[in-house]
């Protein structure tokens, strides 16, 4: 009987250990199958591919677009600012000394040529108006005298010592007398109207150009020397570009070129000017030689004002490539990345070699890698690629 127990336990103990070691078999043998499955699953995956629902595509504003053909330049890239020419600016001073007694000017106020643009004041303004009509008066006497002499000496009835003396004396006050002309003419006192009634201690300064008061130095009450610059009146009406390219640039500027010109800190707006004249003398401390240009649209030049700063481009030359927008192409390492639409929601990354970049377009030099309708993504492609 107990031979029996324990041949039946034995026989027990045999068939459990050949079932768990079936059991783990089975085991090893489905987690090996499913290893293998997921190895291979990941194998097949392609890297490159990105899918985009329709949902995605609209939340971030994505674009699709293809290889277009594009403008582009070779330029050279200056800097510069605008300015007028010497006889558009003048430095207005007053050529006599005197205390100013009234002046209603503002910066960019717009004055008229000959218009009064300050007032002086000086007791000795009443000296030189009272020489002048002294010396008027004696002229006329020293004329008449003069040419009785003349007379006179022709016939012998005079003495040479007397003609000589009535010469002496009408030429010397007739040098006072156009001297002091010359002298009110600058004080803008009109000689043929002035007389003894009308003499005055307060002179005025006319705009000698037409234009906008840029500069105002003066103020009531201050004394003024002859040296002194009091208002600067510019005219604008002749606004051009100056700029600076570097000498070994030089060759490739010629009269005529097209200038694209922008202000500091704005990229959006161009403004489109031509060469108008190239220096041929360089700067030796820049080693930089100077180029004007006039802008294509006169109305443009209403916008500016001169000394402000401005980026130029001179373009060069000009020609067509097949380009795509440059938010199209992402850079990973110098290595350079586009997404083509394969279907609805399949893209593609590709590498493809660019060119040059010009007005927001990037160009693509193995264009004929693709088919001409092939579609990229030209809009939020970058953060997709670089993921």
């Amino acid at each position: 009987m107990m031979k029996n127990i324990v041949n039946n336990f034995t026989n027990f103990v045999s068939l459990t250990s050949i079932f768990l070691l079936l059991t783990l078999a089975s085991c090893n043998s489905k987690d090996r199958s499913e290893t293998s499955y997921k190895d291979t699953t990941l194998e097949n995956v392609d890297p490159d591919a990105i899918t985009i629902t329709e949902n995605q595509f609209k939340s971030g504003k994505m674009e699709l677009g293809k290889i277009t053909m594009q403008q582009f330049n070779t330029v050279v890239k200056a800097n510069g600012m605008f300015a007028v020419p010497p006889q558009n600016q003048a430095d207005v001073s007053a050529y006599f000394a005197g205390y100013v007694k009234d002046i209603d000017l503002l910066p960019g106020h717009a004055v008229k040529k000959g218009q009064v643009l300050f007032t002086i004041e000086n007791p000795g303004y009443v000296q030189v108006q009272q020489d002048f009509l002294e010396a008027k008066g004696r002229l006329t006497y020293l004329k008449s005298d003069y040419e009785r002499q003349k007379e006179l000496m022709v016939d012998n009835v005079t003495s040479k010592k007397n003609f000589l003396k009535a010469e002496s004396e009408y030429t010397v006050t007739l040098a006072q007398y156009q001297s002091l002309r010359k002298k009110l003419s600058l004080m803008n006192i009109d000689v043929n109207t002035l007389s003894g009634d009308n003499i005055r201690s307060v002179i005025s300064v006319p705009s000698p150009l037409s234009g906008y008061t840029t500069t105002i130095n003066a103020s009531r009450g201050m004394y003024l020397n002859p040296s002194d610059v009091a208002v600067t009146v510019t005219n604008t009406d002749d606004l051009h570009i100056e700029l600076k390219i570097f000498e070994k640039d030089l060759p490739m500027v010629k009269v005529g070129q097209q200038i694209n010109v922008r202000l500091q800190n704005d990229r959006e707006n161009v403004y489109l000017g031509k060469v108008h004249l190239v220096n041929k003398t360089i700067n030796d401390q820049e080693r930089t030689v100077a180029i004007h240009g006039d802008l294509s649209n006169e109305e443009d030049t209403k916008l500016f004002a001169p000394g402000m700063y401005i980026e130029a481009e001179i373009v060069t030359t000009s020609a067509d490539h097949p380009a795509l927008p440059s938010d199209a192409v992402a850079n990973i390492d110098n290595d350079f990345f586009v997404l083509v639409k394969e279907d609805n929601t399949n893209f593609k990354r590709v590498l493809v070699k660019i060119g040059t970049v010009n007005n927001g377009f990037t160009q693509i030099l193995n264009a004929d890698d693709f088919e001409p309708n092939t579609e990229f993504l030209t809009k939020g492609a970058f953060n997709l690629i670089t993921e």
